[in-house]
């Protein structure tokens, strides 16, 4: 049996947007929450500041879902910036780059999780909102850094960024990610940003960014095959 897994939220995303994934993945039999966020609770860490906030969300989720299901750890499925914030969860250095946090915020939750899957997460960015926290991420935790912990990131290749009507904003997005517009990528997040070096890398044919209706992305029951299996 699949371990019990934590689905956490992309920026700006409530935890409603993630209902047909999760009712997807209990249905094949993997006890699913998803971190009970509304868009709402973004605010906070508007322009860069600190993602202690979400991260105080997401350890009460792990830890109610633990227990009521009795397990020892849990995956976790990290969708765009969920995944780069769950990595600071997993860690043991103090996350206090910013005013507001502790000196004593850790999480060390590495011990709770086997499987961090990571689904159009932009590891890297030169976005100047998201460059400090993600700079402590990679400078702190770098590439699929715990080897207690299984990283599997996946990455989707649906849009070819261009300086073209309908590829406009994937180019920039991309650009502002990786340095490079002309790319391919889930339309958000570009294949060489969403994976990590040591982790298992995926690349999801015709899988866009966020689940939108009418719309193919990571949890589309037809794309979601292709990753679900990387789940302990």
């Amino acid at each position: 049996m699949t371990l019990p897994t934590v689905i956490l939220p992309g920026y700006l995303a409530g935890a409603i947007a993630y209902r047909d994934l999760e009712q997807t993945l209990t249905q094949r039999g993997i006890p699913t929450v998803t971190v009970p966020l509304r868009w709402q609770d973004w605010l906070p860490t508007l322009g860069g500041r600190t993602v202690s906030p979400i991260l105080r969300q997401i350890d009460q989720a792990v830890r109610q879902l633990q227990h009521q299901t009795g397990a020892d750890k849990v995956n976790l499925i990290g969708h765009s910036a969920g995944g780069w914030i769950a990595r600071i969860y997993l860690g043991d250095t103090p996350y206090a780059i910013h005013p507001q946090d502790s000196p004593e915020t850790v999480w060390k939750a590495r011990s709770r999780v086997h499987t961090l899957l990571t689904l159009g997460t932009p590891h890297t960015s030169q976005e100047r909102w998201t460059r400090k926290n993600l700079e402590f991420v990679n400078q702190t935790y770098p590439d699929a850094f715990y080897p207690d912990v299984r990283y599997v990131c996946v990455a989707g290749k649906a849009i070819l960024g261009a300086r073209r009507p309908g590829a406009w904003l994937a180019f920039n997005s991309y650009k502002l990610t990786c340095g490079e517009g002309n790319c391919w990528g889930d339309g958000i997040t570009p294949i060489a940003a969403a994976h990590l070096k040591g982790a298992k890398n995926l690349v999801v044919d015709r899988a866009t960014h966020s689940p939108k209706p009418g719309k193919l992305w990571y949890g589309s029951p037809t794309l979601l095959s292709q990753w679900v299996d990387e789940l302990a």
